[in-house]
Protein backbone atom coordinates (compact mmCIF):
# COMPACT_ATOMS: atom_id res chain seq x y z
CA UNK A 1 0.00 0.00 0.00
CA UNK A 2 1.28 3.45 -0.91
CA UNK A 3 2.09 5.60 2.10
CA UNK A 4 1.61 9.34 1.82
CA UNK A 5 2.45 9.95 5.47
CA UNK A 6 4.07 13.35 5.86
CA UNK A 7 2.60 14.64 2.61
CA UNK A 8 0.06 17.48 2.37
CA UNK A 9 -2.61 17.39 -0.32
CA UNK A 10 -4.92 20.14 -1.57
CA UNK A 11 -7.99 18.95 -3.45
CA UNK A 12 -10.16 21.67 -4.96
CA UNK A 13 -13.90 21.09 -5.06
CA UNK A 14 -13.65 18.36 -2.45
CA UNK A 15 -16.63 18.48 -0.09
CA UNK A 16 -18.62 16.03 -2.21
CA UNK A 17 -18.48 13.78 -5.26
CA UNK A 18 -15.23 12.94 -7.00
CA UNK A 19 -13.21 15.44 -4.99
CA UNK A 20 -14.33 13.99 -1.67
CA UNK A 21 -13.76 10.46 -2.94
CA UNK A 22 -10.16 11.35 -3.80
CA UNK A 23 -9.67 13.13 -0.47
CA UNK A 24 -10.82 10.02 1.39
CA UNK A 25 -8.35 7.77 -0.42
CA UNK A 26 -5.47 10.20 0.11
CA UNK A 27 -6.44 10.28 3.78
CA UNK A 28 -6.39 6.48 3.96
CA UNK A 29 -2.85 6.63 2.57
CA UNK A 30 -1.87 8.96 5.42
CA UNK A 31 -1.84 12.40 3.80
CA UNK A 32 -2.75 15.63 5.55
CA UNK A 33 -5.72 16.97 3.58
CA UNK A 34 -6.76 20.50 2.67
CA UNK A 35 -10.38 20.39 1.56
CA UNK A 36 -11.80 23.18 -0.55
CA UNK A 37 -15.10 24.53 -1.80
CA UNK A 38 -16.94 27.82 -1.94
CA UNK A 39 -16.94 29.85 1.28
CA UNK A 40 -19.82 28.83 3.53
CA UNK A 41 -20.30 25.40 1.93
CA UNK A 42 -22.68 23.60 4.30
CA UNK A 43 -21.14 20.24 3.41
CA UNK A 44 -17.68 21.27 4.64
CA UNK A 45 -17.99 20.20 8.29
CA UNK A 46 -19.26 16.73 7.40
CA UNK A 47 -16.56 16.33 4.74
CA UNK A 48 -13.88 17.21 7.28
CA UNK A 49 -15.28 14.57 9.66
CA UNK A 50 -15.31 11.91 6.95
CA UNK A 51 -11.73 12.60 5.90
CA UNK A 52 -10.57 12.57 9.52
CA UNK A 53 -12.35 9.25 10.06
CA UNK A 54 -10.61 7.85 6.95
CA UNK A 55 -7.27 8.32 8.66
CA UNK A 56 -5.88 11.71 7.75
CA UNK A 57 -3.70 13.03 10.59
CA UNK A 58 -4.90 16.59 9.96
CA UNK A 59 -7.73 18.05 7.89
CA UNK A 60 -8.68 21.66 7.27
CA UNK A 61 -11.30 23.32 5.07
CA UNK A 62 -10.43 26.33 2.92
CA UNK A 63 -13.20 28.36 1.32
CA UNK A 64 -12.52 30.22 -1.92
CA UNK A 65 -14.24 31.18 -5.15
CA UNK A 66 -11.64 30.01 -7.67
CA UNK A 67 -13.34 31.74 -10.60
CA UNK A 68 -11.20 34.77 -9.75
CA UNK A 69 -7.42 34.66 -10.20
CA UNK A 70 -6.57 36.64 -7.10
CA UNK A 71 -8.72 34.34 -4.98
CA UNK A 72 -6.77 31.36 -6.31
CA UNK A 73 -3.46 33.00 -5.48
CA UNK A 74 -4.71 33.83 -1.98
CA UNK A 75 -5.94 30.25 -1.52
CA UNK A 76 -2.60 28.77 -2.54
CA UNK A 77 -0.73 31.07 -0.17
CA UNK A 78 -3.08 30.23 2.70
CA UNK A 79 -2.80 26.47 2.18
CA UNK A 80 0.97 26.66 1.71
CA UNK A 81 1.15 28.43 5.07
CA UNK A 82 -0.78 25.58 6.69
CA UNK A 83 1.48 22.97 5.15
CA UNK A 84 3.74 22.79 2.09
CA UNK A 85 1.62 21.50 -0.78
CA UNK A 86 3.10 18.20 -1.97
CA UNK A 87 0.02 17.02 -3.86
CA UNK A 88 -2.36 19.21 -5.83
CA UNK A 89 -5.60 17.80 -7.19
CA UNK A 90 -7.54 20.21 -9.41
CA UNK A 91 -11.13 19.01 -9.31
CA UNK A 92 -13.40 22.05 -8.86
CA UNK A 93 -15.94 22.35 -11.63
CA UNK A 94 -19.41 23.38 -12.75
CA UNK A 95 -21.56 22.44 -15.72
CA UNK A 96 -24.16 23.99 -17.99
CA UNK A 97 -25.55 22.32 -21.11
CA UNK A 98 -27.08 24.09 -24.11
CA UNK A 99 -26.49 24.38 -27.85
CA UNK A 100 -23.83 26.98 -28.65
CA UNK A 101 -26.40 29.49 -29.88
CA UNK A 102 -28.18 29.29 -26.52
CA UNK A 103 -25.12 29.08 -24.27
CA UNK A 104 -25.05 32.17 -22.02
CA UNK A 105 -21.81 34.12 -22.29
CA UNK A 106 -21.52 34.23 -18.52
CA UNK A 107 -21.65 30.41 -18.35
CA UNK A 108 -18.79 30.16 -20.85
CA UNK A 109 -16.75 32.64 -18.81
CA UNK A 110 -17.45 30.90 -15.49
CA UNK A 111 -16.73 27.37 -16.70
CA UNK A 112 -13.47 28.38 -18.39
CA UNK A 113 -12.44 30.37 -15.30
CA UNK A 114 -13.11 27.58 -12.79
CA UNK A 115 -12.11 24.53 -14.81
CA UNK A 116 -9.15 25.83 -16.81
CA UNK A 117 -7.81 29.19 -15.66
CA UNK A 118 -7.94 28.21 -11.97
CA UNK A 119 -5.83 25.14 -12.76
CA UNK A 120 -3.24 27.36 -14.44
CA UNK A 121 -3.07 29.56 -11.36
CA UNK A 122 -2.86 26.70 -8.84
CA UNK A 123 -0.09 24.99 -10.78
CA UNK A 124 1.80 28.24 -11.32
CA UNK A 125 1.84 28.75 -7.56
CA UNK A 126 2.54 25.16 -6.49
CA UNK A 127 5.02 23.72 -8.97
CA UNK A 128 8.09 25.89 -8.26
CA UNK A 129 7.86 25.05 -4.56
CA UNK A 130 7.36 21.35 -5.32
CA UNK A 131 10.50 21.40 -7.46
CA UNK A 132 12.48 23.12 -4.69
CA UNK A 133 11.44 20.43 -2.20
CA UNK A 134 12.22 17.63 -4.66
CA UNK A 135 8.77 15.99 -4.80
CA UNK A 136 5.46 17.06 -6.25
CA UNK A 137 2.37 15.49 -7.72
CA UNK A 138 -0.32 17.31 -9.71
CA UNK A 139 -3.42 15.31 -10.58
CA UNK A 140 -5.84 17.23 -12.76
CA UNK A 141 -9.34 15.82 -12.99
CA UNK A 142 -10.13 16.16 -16.66
CA UNK A 143 -12.84 13.97 -18.19
CA UNK A 144 -13.47 11.78 -21.18
CA UNK A 145 -14.55 15.16 -22.54
CA UNK A 146 -10.92 16.17 -22.46
CA UNK A 147 -10.41 13.55 -25.19
CA UNK A 148 -13.72 13.40 -27.06
CA UNK A 149 -16.71 15.70 -27.39
CA UNK A 150 -20.44 15.62 -26.78
CA UNK A 151 -23.09 18.02 -28.03
CA UNK A 152 -24.34 20.96 -25.97
CA UNK A 153 -21.22 21.16 -23.80
CA UNK A 154 -19.08 23.75 -25.58
CA UNK A 155 -17.47 25.39 -22.51
CA UNK A 156 -17.07 22.14 -20.57
CA UNK A 157 -15.42 20.28 -23.46
CA UNK A 158 -13.26 23.29 -24.31
CA UNK A 159 -12.10 23.57 -20.69
CA UNK A 160 -11.33 19.87 -20.37
CA UNK A 161 -9.47 19.70 -23.70
CA UNK A 162 -7.56 22.78 -22.59
CA UNK A 163 -6.70 21.17 -19.26
CA UNK A 164 -5.28 18.10 -21.00
CA UNK A 165 -3.09 20.30 -23.20
CA UNK A 166 -2.06 22.55 -20.32
CA UNK A 167 -1.06 19.51 -18.28
CA UNK A 168 1.13 18.16 -21.09
CA UNK A 169 3.00 21.45 -21.39
CA UNK A 170 3.60 21.77 -17.66
CA UNK A 171 4.59 18.10 -17.38
CA UNK A 172 7.30 18.69 -19.99
CA UNK A 173 8.52 21.83 -18.25
CA UNK A 174 8.89 20.00 -14.93
CA UNK A 175 9.85 16.50 -16.14
CA UNK A 176 13.50 16.85 -15.08
CA UNK A 177 12.94 19.08 -12.07
CA UNK A 178 12.80 18.02 -8.45
CA UNK A 179 14.92 15.34 -6.81
CA UNK A 180 14.89 11.90 -8.49
CA UNK A 181 15.56 10.27 -5.13
CA UNK A 182 12.41 11.89 -3.71
CA UNK A 183 10.26 11.09 -6.75
CA UNK A 184 10.59 14.25 -8.80
CA UNK A 185 7.61 16.25 -10.06
CA UNK A 186 4.84 14.83 -12.24
CA UNK A 187 1.68 16.27 -13.78
CA UNK A 188 -1.09 13.97 -15.02
CA UNK A 189 -4.80 13.93 -15.74
CA UNK A 190 -7.52 11.47 -14.83
CA UNK A 191 -10.37 11.32 -17.34
CA UNK A 192 -13.52 9.93 -15.69
CA UNK A 193 -16.47 8.74 -17.70
CA UNK A 194 -19.79 8.10 -15.98
CA UNK A 195 -19.06 8.18 -12.26
CA UNK A 196 -21.60 7.51 -9.54
CA UNK A 197 -22.16 10.84 -7.81
CA UNK A 198 -25.18 12.83 -6.71
CA UNK A 199 -24.83 14.98 -9.84
CA UNK A 200 -26.12 12.22 -12.12
CA UNK A 201 -28.58 10.58 -9.75
CA UNK A 202 -31.53 12.25 -11.48
CA UNK A 203 -30.41 10.78 -14.82
CA UNK A 204 -30.14 7.33 -13.26
CA UNK A 205 -33.57 7.60 -11.65
CA UNK A 206 -35.17 8.72 -14.91
CA UNK A 207 -33.77 5.66 -16.71
CA UNK A 208 -34.71 3.37 -13.81
CA UNK A 209 -38.29 4.59 -14.06
CA UNK A 210 -38.34 3.36 -17.65
CA UNK A 211 -37.39 -0.09 -16.38
CA UNK A 212 -39.96 -0.49 -13.64
CA UNK A 213 -37.78 1.13 -11.01
CA UNK A 214 -34.85 -1.26 -11.54
CA UNK A 215 -31.82 0.92 -10.77
CA UNK A 216 -29.27 -1.49 -12.24
CA UNK A 217 -31.23 -1.66 -15.49
CA UNK A 218 -31.48 2.11 -15.48
CA UNK A 219 -27.72 2.48 -15.12
CA UNK A 220 -27.07 -0.02 -17.90
CA UNK A 221 -29.51 1.85 -20.16
CA UNK A 222 -27.86 5.20 -19.43
CA UNK A 223 -24.34 3.87 -19.94
CA UNK A 224 -25.18 1.95 -23.11
CA UNK A 225 -25.00 5.20 -25.06
CA UNK A 226 -21.34 5.82 -24.23
CA UNK A 227 -19.67 3.43 -21.74
CA UNK A 228 -19.31 -0.15 -23.04
CA UNK A 229 -18.59 -1.71 -19.65
CA UNK A 230 -22.12 -0.75 -18.53
CA UNK A 231 -20.61 -0.19 -15.09
CA UNK A 232 -20.35 3.05 -13.17
CA UNK A 233 -16.99 4.20 -11.89
CA UNK A 234 -16.92 4.76 -8.14
CA UNK A 235 -15.30 7.86 -6.67
CA UNK A 236 -13.08 5.53 -4.62
CA UNK A 237 -11.75 4.06 -7.89
CA UNK A 238 -10.59 7.51 -8.94
CA UNK A 239 -9.15 8.08 -5.49
CA UNK A 240 -7.15 4.86 -5.68
CA UNK A 241 -5.74 5.94 -9.05
CA UNK A 242 -4.81 9.35 -7.61
CA UNK A 243 -2.96 7.61 -4.77
CA UNK A 244 -1.03 5.53 -7.30
CA UNK A 245 -0.09 8.64 -9.28
CA UNK A 246 1.32 10.09 -6.06
CA UNK A 247 3.41 6.99 -5.38
CA UNK A 248 7.09 6.30 -6.03
CA UNK A 249 6.06 3.75 -8.66
CA UNK A 250 4.57 6.55 -10.77
CA UNK A 251 7.70 8.72 -10.77
CA UNK A 252 8.13 8.29 -14.53
CA UNK A 253 4.47 8.65 -15.44
CA UNK A 254 3.89 12.26 -16.45
CA UNK A 255 2.02 14.21 -19.09
CA UNK A 256 -0.66 11.58 -19.63
CA UNK A 257 -4.43 11.43 -19.35
CA UNK A 258 -5.72 8.14 -18.00
CA UNK A 259 -9.33 7.49 -19.04
CA UNK A 260 -11.46 5.71 -16.45
CA UNK A 261 -14.40 5.30 -18.75
CA UNK A 262 -15.27 1.65 -19.31
CA UNK A 263 -14.04 1.77 -22.89
CA UNK A 264 -15.79 5.00 -23.92
CA UNK A 265 -12.73 6.55 -25.59
CA UNK A 266 -11.56 3.22 -27.04
CA UNK A 267 -14.44 3.24 -29.55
Amino acid sequence: MTSLTGKTALITGSTSGIGLGIALELARAGARVALHSLPGDKAADEAVKQVQAAGSPEVKFFGSDVSKAQNVRDLMEEVEGWGPIDILVNNAGIQHTAPIEDMPDEKWDAIIAIMLSACFHTMKAALPKMAERGYGRVVNIASVHGLVASKEKTPYVAAKHGLVGLSKVVALEYASKGDPKKGGVTVNCIGPGFTETALIESQIQARADLHGGDRDEGIADLLSEKQPSLRMTQTSDLGALAVFLCSDAAHNLTGVTIPVDGGWTAQ
